[in-house]
C-alpha cells in the first residue's frame, strides 16, 4: 500500500475524536431502501440512539438536518442538553435558514445548556423549496459565519454584506459559553466555492469516503488553501463500519443489509437534498469505474451504500483488525474526527464500541485543537494509540 507523509494537522501522533450517527432524518433500518417503521425517526428512537452512544463512549454525535419527517436539529440538541453527559453534540445548520443574528443566539444558547460540549456542521445547501445559483450560497454561507464569529467574539455586530447589509448592534445577547471562539465548525464540500469557504472560515473539513489517494489529494488542496489563509484545518472522515470477527462475516453482513434493496421501485436515496451534490456524484462515479463485482474499490472499503442512500455512500468492511489498520492510514494522512454509523445504528454502535473505540486514542476535537488547556481523553479512558 502507498505510504502517505501526512498533511500539516495539529497532533504529531495518532489521537482522533469518534463519533456516532443519530437517525434526525429518517433512515435508520435493517435493510437499506427499506422504510422501517419499528425505527421511526421520533423523539424516543432519536433520544436512544444519543444517550447509547453517549454510554459507550463516543466524543460527539451528528445531528444531520434536511427537510423530511423527522426530528428538527436545534430543539433535539437543547432536550438532549439535560440527558447527554459528556460527549459533545455536532449540529447540522443550514445557513440562511435563519436569520444570523438569532442564529448566534440560538447556538450561543445551546453551548451554554451543553457547558460547551456543542460543535456546528456547517451547511451549504439550497435552501428547502429553492434552488440558487451556487454563487449565492457561498456568499450567504460565508456572511453567515462572519456575523457568527463576530457575535461570539466582538462587542458588536458590525456586518455589511450583499445577502445581509447594515448590521450594527450589539453581541451582548449572543456570548457562548466556550469564550475561546465559539464552538468549533465543522464543514463538508467538494466544489472550489466550498473548499474556499472551509479553508477561510471553519475548523475542520469532511469528507465522504473515496479511495486513499483521492482523500489524500483533497487534503492536500485544502491545507494548501488554509496556509493562504494563514490557517490550520483539522479533518474529519464521514464513513459507515460494519466489523464482525471474521472478514467473511462482516462481508455476509454488508450483503444482508442490501438483500432488499431495489432500484427499480422505492429508492429512498433521492429524499434528501443532497442526493443530486457534487459529492454524491463522485462517490457514484467512483463506484461505477473502480469497483469490483460486489462493490469494494480498495480493501475493506465497500462503496455499495451509495446505491441506496445519498449522503456518505461508503463503509469500511472486516474485522477489528482490518479497521484499525485502515483507521491508522486515515490517522496517518491527518484524519483526526471520524463520524461513523451502521445499519441499525444502535445495534452496530454496540459492536463499534466493543471491537473500535479500545483500539483508539481518544479525544474531543476541541482539545485536539488547543482550545483547551490540555488533552484529555474521552471517558471511559481508552488504550494508547497504536504504532
Amino acid at each position: 500500500m502507498q505510504k502517505f507523509i501526512s498533511v500539516p494537522v495539529r497532533t504529531s501522533h495518532r489521537c482522533c475524536e469518534v463519533a456516532w450517527f443519530d437517525d434526525l432524518c429518517g433512515g435508520d433500518t435493517e435493510f437499506l431502501g427499506v422504510l422501517d417503521e419499528s425505527r421511526r425517526s421520533n423523539f424516543a428512537h432519536c433520544s436512544s440512539i444519543a444517550t447509547l452512544a453517549d454510554s459507550l463512549g463516543f466524543g460527539n454525535i451528528l445531528l444531520p438536518t434536511s427537510y423530511m419527517v423527522g426530528q428538527e436539529g436545534i430543539p433535539f440538541a437543547a432536550a438532549m442538553s439535560g440527558i447527554t453527559q459528556q460527549m459533545n453534540l455536532l449540529l447540522a445548520v443550514r445557513t440562511g435558514e435563519i436569520h444570523p443574528p438569532m442564529l448566534a443566539r440560538h447556538i450561543a444558547t445551546l453551548d451554554h445548556l451543553l457547558e460547551g460540549r456543542l460543535t456546528i456542521n456547517i451547511i451549504n445547501s439550497d435552501l428547502p423549496g429553492l434552488k440558487e445559483v451556487p454563487q449565492i450560497r457561498y456568499r450567504r454561507c460565508a456572511e453567515v459565519i462572519e456575523i457568527l464569529k463576530q457575535a461570539w467574539t466582538n462587542d458588536e455586530i458590525l456586518h455589511n454584506g450583499e445577502i445581509y447589509p447594515n448590521f450594527q448592534m450589539t453581541a451582548d445577547p449572543v456570548k457562548p459559553f466556550q469564550q475561546n471562539g465559539g464552538p468549533l465548525l465543522y464543514f463538508g464540500g467538494t466544489s472550489a466555492g466550498s473548499r474556499e469557504l472551509c479553508a477561510k472560515y471553519c475548523d475542520v473539513f469532511l469528507m465522504w469516503p473515496e479511495t486513499e489517494e483521492s482523500i489524500f489529494a483533497t487534503m492536500q488542496d485544502m491545507s494548501k488553501r488554509a496556509a493562504m489563509e494563514n490557517r490550520l484545518i483539522d479533518f474529519g472522515l464521514r464513513i459507515h463500519i460494519i466489523v464482525r470477527e471474521t472478514e467473511k462475516e462482516a462481508r455476509d453482513y454488508a450483503r444482508h443489509i442490501m438483500s432488499r434493496f431495489d432500484a427499480n421501485t422505492l429508492n429512498l436515496k433521492n429524499r434528501a437534498q443532497d442526493a443530486q451534490s457534487e459529492g454524491v456524484k463522485r462517490q457514484d462515479v467512483l463506484r461505477s469505474e473502480k469497483a469490483d463485482a460486489d462493490d469494494f474499490v480498495e480493501p475493506n472499503l465497500w462503496m455499495g451504500i451509495g446505491r441506496a442512500r445519498s449522503g456518505c455512500g461508503g463503509a469500511l468492511v472486516g474485522t477489528p483488525d482490518q479497521i484499525i489498520t485502515k483507521l491508522n492510514r486515515y490517522l496517518d494522512m491527518g484524519i483526526r474526527s471520524f463520524i461513523l454509523s451502521g445499519y441499525p445504528l444502535k445495534e452496530e454502535a454496540k459492536k463499534v464500541a466493543e471491537h473500535i473505540l479500545p483500539k483508539l486514542d481518544l479525544v474531543q476535537l476541541n482539545v485536539i485543537q488547543n482550545r483547551k488547556t490540555s488533552y484529555a481523553p474521552v471517558t471511559p479512558l481508552t488504550t494508547a494509540p497504536l504504532r
